[in-house]
């Protein structure tokens, strides 16, 4: 998880986003993990890149689960230069409790852990999209490789997967809203709006919540070993 950590703040910088995915002709892609990261699994930290359905996934709430579905895309898949709205943040190491520099793209949904979102929703874990997070503490865009590929990992149900860097992901469900309905399913996770997410950060910024990123003990211990 992102815990927030105690590093002095260096104010917060918002700048406008345009959220659509669509360039003329060519598409970006604004969730999703990119290649490179490392997720827990039953053979411990794996790249993305490698994982297959079937694979079993660590999850936040519920253990070990099977992927269902992998999609993969191409970050930008039109002519020249990346937009700007589809470029990644980068994240310095320990902004976040992230104990290294990681890439998150500006849509997907990240969980925080702080006293802030505990007081302010009853509940420590909130997710919030990686956008709201930009300039915060130096954390901003960069530009992505040339034809850098996204993978998104679906599981039954909603799952929030952890990350060797300490931070969590939620991946979405590879069932479609109307057969989750048609199933009386309810959605365990809720991602923040974009208000109150920007509530939520400007808060933790200035009380200055302290904690630490969690991520599982056996696979810590073995990255030691």
């Amino acid at each position: 998880m992102l815990g927030w950590m105690s590093a002095p703040s260096m104010g917060t910088k918002r700048t406008v986003e345009v959220t659509g995915a669509i360039d003329g002709a060519a598409t970006g892609v604004m969730t999703g993990l990119m290649t490179g990261t490392r997720v827990a699994t039953a053979m411990g930290w794996r790249g993305i890149e490698t994982i297959s359905e079937g694979d079993q996934v660590l999850t936040f709430d519920n253990n070990l689960q099977s992927v269902t579905k992998v999609t993969r895309v191409r970050l930008w898949d039109g002519e020249g230069d990346c937009p700007r709205r589809f470029w990644p943040l980068c994240v310095p190491t320990g902004v976040l409790g992230n104990r290294t520099n990681m890439k998150i793209l500006p849509g997907q949904p990240v969980m925080l852990e702080s006293d802030t979102a505990e007081a302010l929703y009853d509940d420590p874990f909130a997710l919030v999209r990686a956008r709201v997070l930009e300039g915060i503490r130096g954390i901003d865009r960069s530009p992505p490789a040339p034809n850098a590929e996204v993978i998104l990992l679906h599981f039954a149900d909603e799952q929030v997967v952890f990350s060797d860097s300490g931070a969590l992901f939620f991946c979405p469900s590879s069932r479609d809203l109307i057969e989750r309905s048609l199933a009386g399913d309810e959605s365990l996770y809720s991602i923040l709006p974009v208000h109150e997410a920007l509530r939520l950060v400007d808060h933790i910024e200035a009380v200055g919540t302290c904690s630490g990123p969690a991520s599982p003990r056996y696979l810590d211990n073995a990255a030691a070993a």
